[in-house]
């Protein structure tokens, strides 16, 4: 066969075999095909990965822009450019990478930087509470100048300082956490400046005269802020808006909302969306769901309450009981993605300030289509429960449902229905009282099997702030707690129990509420307090719930029991979310979620989702466990900010009640003691106030922590937690919400 002939017959054969691949697929290759596998599995126009843009910083082997990570991934197309850019940015939020002064990207190395968040003292020095859960570390005042509380930093460990303490020197600033800053607004002379309402602010903004929007001096405003601090300039700022003056009724909610940085207004995309809800139940809805609008279902609340969340309903059975736990349906209308979702997940639950709320939900959904109201149709999410004679769910249904409450009953009302055979009550509600006397009669059952388990029940006052007509505070009450509170609360256990082995029995990646066992180093203290006070606290380096129940049983009639059910709270870690169930040690549970609030809570919503997907045998709406343990840790996060926004408010609320009170004596109660002075609670009015070391009789006093206790070294005086003590309101300054008492001889 000549040459020729050989070369096209080679020709005409390598067109229908199969070609050779010469280049050789290296390690690279495989974890690009890796990562862009990884991605196309979460969005459709995927980009590059996080770890695919560190491992080409790091091979680069020096800072790379954006516009040369673009170059290197080849990328045309616009979305993917942008994704790039956000990516980016959020590697240097997160502390994964460093932006240079030349807007280069480097890799934060884990051995040598820390990246964690600010914690700022008002007398300018600070901390670096670390992201691993590492040791805080100090940072001096020289380098807390060009920081702000809360900002995000990457640092590096410095040297020790005279205290023992590790200190931080600052690498770089990653993300601001104070752009919008609520304060007084000031003018002097030439010079305007507003100083922060929060005293982890402790520096003044300075204010262009021509950025003031009008405010006039000793006016509260909000401040953009435009240039941050430096360690040699102050920051610098524009008036945004002009919130009003100082002591107009309810600024202190305007002011708690700018600082917790807490959403309290609602897009137009999100009124657009609630257009498309209809007032009425769809036909076809109730031919799907289970039609209990006949079931004799009640809401029992507090007297102001709007939002109603759950309604329920007890009937005797031959073995013991049939309990039914209605819930608003509210994933029927909040679906995920959508804009009224996103808006619930930024603001992860309502926040109850002394007179007004900022719910998680618009109105619309909150007080009307999701509350369920008396006699109006209902989209329900249903547990229902077989209990027997002892109190033991022998088992439990979960089921959509169409639902119509039969009665609004409030605590009060309850209570009287059930302490008061005579009352007018019983004729007002006699179509539902015999489901009140059910309910009542399967609490007492529970609340036996409650204390068999040991289930920690502590009993602490609760206080009320009533409001006149000019919204300026009244009075501050107690408010009671009847047994119809009670009955109420187990039954929701109840629930958010089923909800928790619902859960883990259908393996569903749903978040929990867990609450830890307290640790070593508190409990040595704890008993060495009760010793003083002879009680014991049993169990040994693990006590259980019901150890802690024991000493709770002995308090009963004691004058101090309120002082020590505190120290007993305090010992105590506090609940959180997260997709791994770990228990509930207050509550002295295997499995506990929350299922019962999704008006006002995202977790429970994330749960109702995921039920409702089961039962109708839908895709799941969530799969990632992690991903559902660090929306579990962005919710614990919020709820913490709601609690401390409501504290805040609250403070300021019980210093303005008490200007007018300065001079007066009061009775009070130490209730805590700390190496500065003492706290004390006053009996009549509720407010706390502090009882400065130097306050006290002359003598040189001694601080036991432990003990929790003063100890004069000259005259043997002490002042211990739990003591009577009668002082003097000496002084109450609204702007850091505190007030200074001296004792009576």
């Amino acid at each position: 066969m000549s040459k020729s002939l050989s070369s096209v017959l080679a020709s005409f054969v390598s067109k229908f075999l199969p070609k050779k691949d010469t280049k050789k697929t290296t390690k690279k290759d495989y974890k690009k095909a890796k990562y862009n596998k990884n991605e196309s599995k979460k969005y459709s126009n995927p980009v590059a990965s996080r770890e695919q843009m560190l491992e080409i910083i790091q091979d680069h082997h020096s800072p790379v822009t954006f516009e040369r990570m673009v170059k290197l991934l080849k990328y045309k197309d616009e979305d993917k450019i942008e994704g790039i850019r956000r990516r980016l940015i959020a590697m240097v939020r997160d502390g994964q990478l460093i932006r240079n002064r030349r807007d280069g990207y480097l890799p934060i190395d884990p051995n040598s930087l820390v990246t964690g968040s600010v914690i700022a003292h008002p007398d300018g020095f600070g901390f670096l509470k670390p992201d691993d859960g590492s040791k805080d570390l100090f940072i001096y005042p020289s380098e807390m100048r060009a920081l702000m509380h809360a900002d995000r930093v990457v640092a590096r460990i410095g040297g020790i300082d005279k205290r023992g303490r590790k200190e931080a020197k600052i690498v770089n600033v990653i993300d601001r956490a104070n752009k919008i800053v609520v304060g007084r607004f000031y003018k002097e002379s030439d010079m305007c400046f507003v100083t922060p309402d929060s005293k982890k602010l402790p520096e003044d903004i300075i204010i262009h005269p021509k950025a003031t929007q009008g405010a006039q001096s000793g006016q509260v405003v909000e401040v953009r802020i435009r240039d941050f601090p430096t360690k040699r300039h102050q920051a610098i700022g524009k008036v945004n808006k002009v919130l009003g003056d100082h002591l107009t009724p309810g600024m202190e909610i305007d002011i708690a909302i700018t600082n917790y940085a807490l959403p309290n207004t609602f897009s137009k995309q999100i009124e657009k969306e609630l257009t498309a809800f209809s007032s009425t139940i769809d036909k076809s809805d109730i031919e799907r769901r289970r039609d209990i609008r006949d079931m004799p279902l009640v809401t029992i609340d507090g007297d102001d309450s709007k939002d109603f969340d759950d309604a329920v309903f007890c009937e005797p059975t031959k073995k013991g009981w049939k309990l039914t736990v209605a819930i608003a349906d509210v994933a029927h209308y909040v679906t995920m993605g959508s804009a009224l979702d996103q808006e619930a997940i930024d603001r992860g639950t309502s926040v109850y300030f002394p007179g007004r709320v900022i719910p998680m939900l618009p109105e619309k959904l909150s007080n009307g289509l999701c509350s369920i109201n008396p006699d109006e149709d209902r989209y329900a999410l249903c547990c229902e429960m077989e209990i027997d004679s002892k109190g033991n769910v022998t088992g439990f249904d979960f089921f959509e449902g169409v639902m119509k409450s039969h009665a609004r009953l409030t605590y009060n009302q309850v209570s009287e229905m059930l302490n008061d055979a005579d009352s007018d009550l019983h004729d007002e509600f006699s179509h539902v009282v015999s489901v009140v006397n059910d309910l009542n009669d399967l609490y007492h059952q529970l609340l036996l099997k409650r204390k068999e388990r040991g289930g920690i029940e502590f009993d602490r006052p609760e206080t009320k702030i009533v409001f006149n007509e000019d919204k300026k505070i009244d009075s501050i009450i107690c408010v009671e707690r009847f047994e119809s509170h009670k009955i109420i609360e187990e039954c929701m256990i109840l629930a958010n129990i089923a909800c928790a082995k619902f859960m883990d029995k259908n393996n569903l990646k749903g978040l929990y509420r867990n609450h830890l066992g307290p640790e070593e180093s508190k409990l040595a203290e704890l008993r060495k307090f009760l010793a003083l006070q002879s009680l014991d606290l049993p169990g040994g380096n693990e006590p259980s719930a019901k150890d802690y129940s024991t000493v709770l049983n002995q308090l009963e009639g004691r004058a101090d029991a309120h002082i020590i059910q505190t120290v007993l709270l305090r010992s105590l870690k506090q609940a959180n979310y997260h997709s791994k169930n770990v228990g509930h040690f207050g509550l002295s549970l295997d499995y506990y979620g929350h299922f019962t609030s999704p008006i006002r809570r995202y977790p429970d919503l994330v749960n109702h989702r995921l039920i409702k997907a089961h039962i109708n045998k839908a895709p799941l709406p969530y799969t990632d466990a992690e991903k559902v343990g660090d929306l579990g840790t962005q919710c614990s996060g919020f709820e913490r900010r709601a609690d401390e926004a409501t504290r805040d408010v609250t403070d300021w609320l019980k210093c303005e009640y008490m200007e007018d009170k300065v001079g007066t004596v009061h009775n009070g109660v130490i209730n805590t003691v700390t190496s500065f002075g003492l706290f004390v609670e006053l009996d009549d009015i509720f407010v706390e106030g502090l009882v400065h070391v130097t306050s006290l009789p002359k003598d040189y006093y001694q601080f036991d922590a432990t003990l929790h206790k003063m100890i004069g070294e000259r005259t043997g005086q002490t002042f211990q937690l739990g003591d009577t003590i009668r002082v003097e309101v000496a002084n109450v300054d609204l702007e850091s919400r505190k007030m200074d008492f001296k004792p009576v001889e």
